[in-house]
């Protein structure tokens, strides 16, 4: 048995054996949406890091400071300024009203079926996306790793998302997450320390060494970032969009109170915080170590399995076989953590928001609502396993971006709107949320990626990968426009006087 097969086999059995552990302290649909709401700061800061750092975030961006050296900054700074803005914008807020999820929030002040279902369309388009992103990524990974046909590699994924999430619920993906977090974390100081470890333990060194290479411009903005258009509108896309994602979100009804929420949001801004920076360590010190190893290189000179796969290569060269088969164990369970985060959000959402609110009115019985939210875990991993085999050949950034694109410019506009702004009716809700939500995916659809990278037309109607600058606004302007322009006769009561249609119901 080989490194990579032990490490695999370690983090399965690990992972199934926290869930039979949580599974039986999930009595009721309560804990398993929120883990029974009690978590410590601390731990939901561990599960909230372990949800947002996905195999991208690892992989990926390694992967990108090789590639593109400082452009890649870009990720790693709109990301981190995403969570400040969480925790003084939203945690408190969403804490305090004891809801699961974002179509619950919208529905606690417009009791409106329109409402609940722009919650739900838009919940599910985003986790969906992002679903299916991460579920191509660890066919891959596997099939790159152990050989395996792709679509088994997927199936074998899901059935573990399946058990995780309908046996254990929220408290076995927290725990999970809580346990990827750190094991992510520790590779992080281990691959970081080796890099440092072959330029005297110096940071500066390393950079100085960056600094020979092609003139110093791997330090400098690229190609990516040549238009400061481009590079505001990814900024804005990845920071508010991280304040719209429905698996974070519902990170903060797992807390007991909105003190704790907050301190939830401090912890995952630290930890991510110090991930990235530890990153900017291991790409740029991957991109001055694997340069001269012509082992990891093609007769190309292109990276041996393309760039995700520059942090095992790096792992190799500083730790031999067993340290690259622990970063390879590691980038899985943090695929499974993040898929687990996703399943059981669709899940909350068909179930709880689609089932219990939309079609019974907020009447449905608890019991078959946990029981239906165990079955809708099963239909999203089948409908998950067709979407991202038919996704496995084709260029899927587009999906990444439609998902932050759809968080930042739908859900965000009318959740901070609906939390902060009494002016907000109904009309501007649907306005701000379904016009954001369709000017993302028209601006994706004719963008580079789609309209030239897919469709394969010579120029994109639409001329910026990242659509975050203008949907975003545009959202906000809809739902002004809808909610100012919003005109009614008040009823006159017996004694003459209007009735108060100022609570935002019934528009």
């Amino acid at each position: 048995m080989t490194a990579a097969s032990m490490f695999f086999l370690l983090f399965v059995a690990s992972s199934l054996l926290l869930t039979l552990f949580a599974a039986r302290r999930t009595h009721s649909s309560g804990d398993f949406y929120t883990a029974g709401g009690q978590l410590p700061a601390w731990q939901n800061g561990l599960a909230l890091a372990g949800d947002y750092l996905s195999a991208a975030a690892f992989l990926g961006a390694i992967g990108m400071y090789v590639g593109q050296g400082y452009d890649s900054l870009v990720y790693a700074v709109g990301t981190l300024a995403g969570w400040p803005l969480l925790m003084l914008l939203l945690a408190d807020k969403l804490r305090a009203l004891g809801r699961y999820s974002v179509a619950e929030v919208l529905n606690s002040r417009f009791d409106d079926p329109r409402v609940r279902l722009l919650g739900i369309i838009s919940s599910l388009t985003v986790t969906v996306c992002y679903l299916i992103v991460q579920l191509v990524g660890a066919g891959k990974l596997l099939q790159l790793l152990f050989g395996l046909p792709y679509l088994f590699a997927v199936g074998l994924v899901i059935v573990l998302m399946v058990l995780q999430v309908a046996l254990g619920g929220m408290l076995a993906t927290s725990w999970i997450q809580m346990v990827k977090a750190v094991l992510m974390l520790l590779c992080a100081l281990v691959l970081a320390g080796g890099v440092l470890s072959r330029f005297g333990f110096s940071a500066p060194a390393l950079f100085a060494r960056v600094a020979q290479i092609d003139h110093g411009q791997l330090l400098l903005p690229g190609k990516s970032l040549a238009n400061p258009v481009e590079a505001l509108s990814l900024g804005l896309g990845l920071s508010l969009g991280l304040l719209g994602l429905p698996h974070v979100l519902m990170r903060f009804f797992t807390v007991a109170d909105s003190r704790t929420a907050r301190r939830s949001a401090g912890w995952a801004t630290c930890l991510i915080g110090l991930f990235f920076c530890l990153n900017i360590i291991i790409g740029y010190g991957a991109l001055v170590l694997l340069a001269p190893e012509s082992r990891f290189h093609d007769a190309a000179g292109k990276l041996l399995g393309g760039g995700n796969m520059a942090a095992l290569h790096l792992a190799s060269l500083l730790g031999g076989n067993w340290l690259q088969a622990l970063i390879a164990g590691v980038a899985f369970a943090t695929i499974l953590a993040v898929v687990a985060g996703l399943a059981i959000s669709g899940a909350s959402t068909i179930s709880h928001d689609l089932y219990a609110l939309w079609l019974c009115h907020g009447k449905a019985d608890p019991k078959r609502e946990w029981q239906l939210s165990r079955l809708a875990s099963v239909v999203l991993g089948v409908v998950a396993l067709l979407l991202s085999s038919s996704f496995q050949n084709l260029n899927i950034a587009f999906l990444v971006g439609l998902a932050f694109a759809i968080a930042a410019s739908s859900n965000f506009p009318v959740l901070l709107l609906g939390l902060y702004w009494p002016g907000l009716r109904v009309s501007g809700v649907l306005a701000g949320g379904y016009g954001g939500m369709l000017a993302a995916l028209l601006c994706i659809l004719t963008g580079p990626a789609v309209w030239v990278g897919m469709l394969g037309h010579a120029h994109p109607l639409f001329p910026y990968a990242n659509p975050a600058l203008f949907c975003v606004p545009f959202a906000f302007v809809a739902a002004w426009l809808a909610s100012a322009g919003w005109r009614r006769v008040k009823p006159v009561d017996g004694n003459g006087a209007g009735a108060d249609t100022a609570s935002g119901h019934g528009n």
